[in-house]
């Protein structure tokens, strides 16, 4: 709740200042004046419902382009998009995780992204094929409880959760779109035969929860001594007063190892979009400098991925993240369920 009001207020103070300066039009490539205000976007919405709602209030605020907010998971809106085809009423879609952009890409659904827009975005935020970009990242983390282990005793690679030694020590929610995506990453930068070893480690030793904030509340709890989840669900909870994450720091692997995994939430456009002027409009204002600092101004305390625009001051900065360099296209989120499903964590 305190997201969602947060982002809203952000919102609607952006579209009051936006008024306010006469600084409401229309961006390029976006229709104006009674054609403006006659479209209508459809979103298909994997993000967080609160980031996707404010997006989409500032961006009608700003263009008078009004948007249709259809919330889903990750890869339940891919596959439906994958199953409408070119009658899918969705003109944009976005996401938490990249490996659902990747499936809708893969079946070359999405139109290419406007030239002005690929540059706002780094390249290693965005689709390889040029037909979305990144809006969004999340970083992965190892979170602990800091009177169960020692920094000392951390491990130093997310490979290292394969080991004996962490048997029964860390949970995981093997069930969310967020871990399979790590998991997807493990394979892309060490390899299907060293990633399938690791998964069948990782089953056999990890606590299955269901959801990251679990794992947090799990931990600090001292039901397990650590987790794998992403960054902003500590920081959330540390903003809210810490009552989940108390007991808790959190270990950034680093050293472009895969547990460094920064994973992205992307953007695209569909082919099928009966607004693509609009919809790509939409898109470029996402990945802007407005869009992508209502982000960061925000509690959502994702990281922002548009050039220049520095993310939330809470969290570790990202240039010091040391990810590792994936491919985003290339994941492979079909393969990675099969994988999961041979060793039974799905």
């Amino acid at each position: 709740m305190r997201t969602r009001h947060t982002l809203v207020a952000l919102a609607v103070t952006a579209a009051i200042g936006l008024t306010a300066c006469g600084t409401n039009e229309a961006p390029a490539g976006t229709a104006s004046g009674a054609g403006a205000a006659k479209a209508a976007l459809v979103l298909y919405n994997a993000q967080h419902e609160e980031v996707g709602q404010a997006w989409a209030d500032a961006f009608t605020a700003k263009t008078g382009v009004k948007v249709e907010v259809r919330n889903g998971s990750d890869f339940e809106l891919a596959n439906q998009i994958v199953a409408e085809g070119a009658a899918s009423p969705a003109d944009v879609f976005i996401t938490e995780n990249s490996p659902a952009m990747a499936l809708v890409s893969s079946k070359d659904l999405f139109a290419p992204v406007d030239a002005a827009t690929k540059v706002q975005v780094p390249a290693q935020y965005s689709s390889s094929k040029g037909d979305w970009v990144g809006v969004a990242a999340r970083s992965t983390v190892f979170v602990y409880n800091s009177s169960q282990l020692t920094d000392a005793q951390l491990p130093q690679s997310i490979m290292d959760l394969a080991k004996p030694e962490w048997k029964g020590r860390f949970g995981i929610s093997p069930s969310g779109a967020d871990f399979q995506a790590i998991v997807s990453a493990v394979y892309a930068v060490q390899g299907d035969a060293a990633a399938a070893a690791w998964l069948q480690g990782v089953k056999d030793n990890a606590k299955i929860y269901r959801g990251n904030g679990t794992i947090l509340k799990a931990a600090n709890a001292g039901e397990v001594p650590g987790g794998v989840i992403y960054h902003y669900y500590w920081y959330g909870d540390q903003a809210d007063g810490g009552a989940g994450s108390s007991n808790t720091k959190l270990k950034f692997f680093g050293g472009k190892d895969a547990g460094a995994f920064l994973s992205v939430s992307g953007g695209g456009v569909l082919k099928s979009s009966r607004h693509p002027a609009e919809a790509q409009s939409f898109l470029a204002y996402m990945s802007g400098a407005e869009g992508q600092k209502l982000l960061a101004d925000g509690d959502a305390l994702e990281y922002t991925v548009g050039n220049g625009v520095a993310a939330n001051p809470k969290l570790k900065p990202l240039a010091e993240l040391d990810a590792p360099p994936v491919d985003l296209n290339t994941l492979n989120g079909p393969k990675i369920v099969e994988e999961m499903q041979r060793v039974g964590l799905l």
